[in-house]
């Protein structure tokens, strides 16, 4: 029993002991952050930039010099107003009793000293307490603080995000933009108040196809920043252009640096795309000026381009000109009276306004005010007092005309006040969690807070409208400005229009074409193209081995016309003009009363026509005389009223053709025709009969008379009548537009319609005309006292050789020569039957009537 009661008095003593050892949390090492601090009922984190970079910082002990910190004087007031931004932002709201009324915000801000690891462990701070020893046992309460508003470089929120996604804690950029923050299955609890890159690389091609320019260069950072937004440039631009030269760069690499400018140097692209970090371009910019690089168009993103400084008088001859891409501008009531009213305190987590002090007032604080005095500004033996006028100085701390990058950071603390106020205002039963609870303002997680943020959407008090998206990214809105010389002989940057993804098609890109500055001699728009746009009648032909926008100029072959891209082939109808960049209408050709050549044919046609009615006349006339009575005069009125017809249907193949005269030529063609041979054959035949009935006891002539020849002729005709029947019925001549034989010309003509009732019409005066002459040329021979069989032996052959020569001049004659041909064809065998048969009779009626006798005959 002493040994249990021994036993138990030492547990008693030694328990409470141990309990309180392992309850204490005590921190490895202590490290030093610049920053900013107020207490509040929540607390607001921060990792911002104050100071450009750390020089020396020992990953290994995660201990930062500040002796060795590197500060410029124009950045560290910019970076510093930022964080005056968002306290600006906590004090308008801790004084409104509209938002977050009876609950005081309060700010912890860590500068990140534009390093990574710095970062990293500011958020790890933030997240999880700066104090030293940790006693609280039960853990409850809010944490250090309730999310994270930073970090502006796109690199640092990516892996301050990877951490801070895993608890679901909020993390607000004002700056990153880069495309794979907008990932939300790998970085679900990350918002930002600036658009992402792939807006900002949507405006920048948008501006580009504005000017045309479809030749360009893009260097960008080596990171992920830079390699999504040059994918994301490659395929969009590829739509209209081609990117002469892509290449990624990092600050320290300076062989990769002298390649790009070499490659700058030769590239005929006048436009390129600088996507890079300011630390990255900065270096570029110096590295360019030295080389006396001019003659660029510069496109600048949003983290350079505003700072018109860089252009500034000695950079200008390079970079003056350039266009860039930055979030809308804000403008905050009261900011700058805050940003005067700023001092000093003693209190070491307030060390960055010590170094703010020192540095604008080219002073130093005696080490007793702060725990952080900051040598490294410089060996300055003045003392500062804290009771410098601030009011008196002019820098870019108190410039609150281009609130770009602060006003971001405004709209991120309201944002998260709006959320804190929804959750704040929850009714229990309406809440948006299991079982429709709500969290509770003094004990929730940082889920339930992400929960609000991504439904915040509210009217700031500067009339613009703060949501966020699907991805968490802010509604797309740039300024486009432009680095101009003002008149004090600095350089600035000026709106020249704004580009609103949100707009209709065709609104999002406003530009003030007369506002912008070129840097070019003359000051005129640059032409940016590999090859110059083809001129109208010419098609592009790529080169091989070469980007599409690189291409030849080719003319457009006849008939075809071109935008300057591609040639394609006129209507039927039309054809190309010389310039070959317009279709114009076909000159339609066909024989016209009106030309020359059908001027002349109708006369002849007229001519032939009234010659037959004059030799009908005569033969009328002397009907009765034996010259008349010997030549069978009814078959000679049927032959001469066939030859009229013959001159006459010539007159059809004049003129426009039309359905009627198509095949009105064609059929009375075809029958006078066959109707002149079939009384020419019948003639022949009579004149054979007549020379036989003259035998002993040969009485023929009684079976061939009148009847038998005027059914002769019938039975002939109504053949060829029988075949053009047929040949209307199945497939009719009709007029047709014919653009084979000359280009620039529509030959309108008749079609034949079917080959083969034509061949036959005209098959079927051949045979007639065949039989005529077979049977004139057997009887040529006739005693003279017959010698009808030697005209119409003479008659027919001049038809025969007429229609023979006929054929290939048909077949070669282009045009409306061919209609000519045809035409000269029926006029020459016309008047070769009418000449060769006739003439000798008119002669004998006319001339000699002593030998128009019976005697004679």
């Amino acid at each position: 029993m002493r040994c249990i009661l021994i036993a138990f008095i030492f547990l008693m003593l030694v328990l409470p002991v141990c309990v309180s050892i392992y309850s204490t949390c005590v921190p490895q090492a202590k490290f030093n952050f610049n920053s900013l601090y107020k207490s509040g009922d929540i607390m607001i984190g921060g990792v911002l930039i104050s100071h450009l970079k750390a020089t020396d910082y020992n990953e290994f002990t995660l201990h930062l010099k500040k002796s060795t910190l590197f500060l410029t004087f124009t950045n560290f007031i910019w970076k510093l107003k930022i964080s005056q931004v968002l306290i600006f932002a906590i004090e308008e709201i801790n004084r409104s009793q509209r938002l977050l009324p009876n609950i005081t915000l309060g700010y912890r801000l860590f500068d990140n000293c534009m390093n990574v690891q710095v970062a990293l462990r500011a958020a790890s701070m933030l997240i999880a307490g700066s104090d030293e020893i940790i006693t609280t046992e039960d853990c409850r309460g809010l944490p250090p603080v309730v999310a994270i508003i930073g970090d502006p470089l796109s690199i640092h929120s990516v892996a301050i995000s990877r951490t801070l996604s895993v608890y679901r804690f909020p993390l607000i950029s004002y700056c990153a933009s880069c495309v794979c923050l907008s990932d939300k299955r790998e970085f679900p609890s990350f918002l930002r108040t600036v658009p992402s890159d792939a807006f900002q690389v949507k405006a920048i091609v948008a501006i580009i196809k504005h000017f045309k320019w479809t030749w360009i260069g893009l260097v960008v950072t080596d990171d992920d920043y830079g390699l999504y937004a040059l994918i994301s440039i490659n395929e969009q631009v590829k739509k209209f252009g081609c990117v002469a030269f892509s290449e990624s760069l990092q600050a320290n690499d300076k062989a990769k640096m002298i390649s790009i400018i070499n490659i700058i140097k030769k590239t005929t692209a006048k436009v390129i795309v600088l996507f890079l970090t300011k630390l990255v371009v900065t270096v570029l910019i110096k590295e360019i000026v030295q080389q006396n690089i001019t003659g660029k168009q510069w496109i600048a993103t949003d983290s350079w381009s505003a700072f018109p400084i860089l252009g500034s008088n000695e950079n200008f001859n390079s970079f003056g000109g350039t266009i860039g891409i930055l979030p809308k501008r804000g403008e905050i009531p009261g900011l700058e009276d805050f940003l005067l009213q700023a001092h000093p305190t003693p209190d070491p987590n307030n060390n960055l306004l010590t170094l703010f002090w020192e540095r604008i007032f080219e002073c130093t604080f005696q080490k007793n005010y702060s725990m952080t005095s900051s040598t490294s500004l410089g060996s300055s033996s003045k003392i500062c007092s804290g009771l410098e006028d601030i009011k008196s100085t002019r820098t870019e701390y108190s410039d609150v005309s281009e609130l770009r990058a602060s006003y971001n950071v405004y709209k991120a603390v309201y944002a998260l006040a709006h959320a804190l106020h929804d959750l704040a205002s929850c009714e229990n039963g309406k809440g948006p969690f299991e079982n429709r609870t709500c969290a509770n303002i003094k004990h929730f997680q940082s889920w339930q807070l992400l929960h609000y943020l991504k439904q915040v959407n509210f009217i700031n008090n500067l009339g613009e409208r703060v949501a966020f998206d699907e991805n968490g990214d802010a509604l797309p809105t740039y300024d486009i400005i432009n680095w101009q010389p003002a008149g004090d002989g600095t350089v600035i940057s000026k709106t020249i229009g704004v580009y609103d993804y949100l707009a209709t098609d065709g609104q999002q890109l406003l530009l003030k074409e007369d506002a912008i500055f070129w840097n070019f001699n003359p000051t005129t728009i640059p032409e940016s193209v590999c090859s110059k746009s083809c001129m109208p009648g010419t098609r592009k032909a790529t080169r091989k081995g070469q980007p599409v926008c690189c291409f030849d100029c080719v003319p457009c072959a006849d008939g075809e016309i071109s935008n300057a891209i591609e040639c394609r082939q006129c209507s039927p109808d039309h054809w190309s003009n010389n310039g070959r960049n317009q279709c114009v209408l076909r000159e339609i050709e066909y024989l016209s009363y009106e030309d020359a050549m059908g001027c002349t044919l109708t006369t002849t046609a007229l001519f032939g026509t009234c010659l037959s009615i004059t030799v009908l006349a005569v033969f009328v006339l002397y009907r009765n005389t034996p010259v008349v009575k010997a030549n069978n005069s009814e078959l000679s009125f049927l032959l001469l009223i066939a030859l009229t017809l013959c001159f006459l249907c010539a007159l059809c193949f004049i003129g426009q053709p039309s359905d009627l005269t198509c095949r009105l030529r064609h059929v009375v063609f075809g029958i006078s025709f066959v109707l002149c041979i079939s009384c020419i054959l019948v003639k022949t035949i009579v004149v054979i009969m007549a020379f036989k009935a003259t035998l002993p006891g040969n009485n023929m002539m009684k079976w061939f008379g009148v009847t038998q020849q005027r059914g002769t002729v019938f039975f002939f005709t109504f053949i060829q009548a029988l075949i053009c029947i047929i040949w209307l019925a199945t497939n009719p001549p009709f007029p047709a537009k014919n653009n084979k034989y000359q280009t620039a010309k529509i030959i309108y003509e008749c079609d034949v319609g079917s080959v083969t009732g034509f061949g036959c019409l005209l098959g079927y005066i051949g045979l007639l005309a065949g039989i005529s002459f077979v049977l004139a040329f057997l009887a040529r021979n006739l005693p003279d006292t017959f010698n009808e069989a030697k005209f119409i032996t003479f008659s027919m052959l001049i038809f025969c050789a007429v229609w023979i020569t006929f054929i290939p001049a048909y077949i070669s004659s282009p045009g409306k020569y061919t209609v000519a041909v045809e035409i000269f064809a029926i006029l020459a065998s016309s008047f070769g039957l009418l000449f060769a048969i006739f003439a000798p009779k008119c002669y004998i009626i006319l001339l000699r009537p002593e030998q128009n006798t019976k005697k004679s005959k």
